[in-house]
């Protein structure tokens, strides 16, 4: 966490010592500053994610642009607790046959909240928010679970599920790269061609089974929540005979793309 407040401090550093040295550069030239000049550019634009609708996220930024070759772009991710989207099409495409593994996931709700500030440096001659460019970020993200299934041998042939629920917070800093074009006088269309950003994450989801388990049950119960897999993750499983935990506590990783629309003002 020390880390990536370093990070975002650097970069939000840099991003003031490169506007004031361009000013200083233009007045021992004999120009006028940057903030003073009349470039008849709109220096703001509001933006939605239209690659985010289709999976249930409503996803925002504002982008604010400080000079020719540098702006500030804070974004907000948020999904409602809902069902999974295209729960049809992963289940063919994962070929899941079974029926109670298919209405698990039916049932199964999640939700997820995400702030991202950035510092974009635009290498475009065109600049004020247009062309390529490079953006060194900084995302804290929530995510929620609800009725997240977990499926255990229970007995000879038997099977039992328990449901968990919790949160997982993530706090991590990336590389994004994208190109932002002008179309017309105030519509912005910007390509987010892709990111990645690594960090940290943290949370508990935890579970009660419908009797007490027995020592099987719970070793068995154990093996499936620590084999859940996702990408640089490691989960650890507490699981007595009354309770059942998924512990996050380790690295953090994802990667970022979109495509959004916005209005320039």
């Amino acid at each position: 966490m020390q880390l990536i407040k370093q990070f975002c401090a650097i970069a939000c550093i840099c991003s003031l010592a490169l506007n004031a040295n361009a000013q200083s550069l233009d007045q021992s030239a004999g120009k006028k500053p940057a903030k003073s000049e009349k470039t008849g550019e709109k220096m703001n634009i509001l933006k939605v994610n239209l690659f985010a609708l289709p999976l249930k996220n409503f996803s925002f930024q504002y982008e604010r642009v400080l000079n020719k070759h540098i702006s500030l772009a804070l974004g907000v991710r948020t999904m409602p607790s809902s069902t999974l989207p295209f729960q049809s099409t992963f289940v063919k495409l994962a070929d899941i046959t079974d029926q109670q593994t298919i209405d698990n996931l039916a049932k199964f709700k999640t939700g997820n909240l995400a702030i991202t500030p950035e510092v974009r440096f635009y290498l475009s001659k065109k600049g004020y928010g247009r062309g390529f460019y490079i953006a060194p970020y900084y995302r804290y993200a929530k995510f929620s679970s609800e009725e997240l299934p977990v499926e255990y041998e229970s007995g000879v042939s038997t099977t039992n599920t328990i449901r968990l629920k919790g949160d997982i917070t993530t706090n991590s800093g990336g590389l994004l790269f994208g190109v932002n074009w002008k179309v017309g006088k105030a519509v912005s269309i910007d390509w987010w061609i892709l990111g990645a950003h690594y960090g940290k994450s943290s949370g508990t989801l935890s579970g009660v089974p419908s009797q007490p388990l027995t020592q099987q049950e719970q070793e068995d119960l154990r093996n499936e929540i620590e084999s859940i897999e996702i990408p640089l993750t490691k989960i650890k499983a507490e699981v007595s005979a009354n309770s059942a935990k998924a512990i996050f506590d380790g690295p953090w990783g994802g990667i970022r793309s979109g495509l959004t629309l916005g209005i320039r003002f």
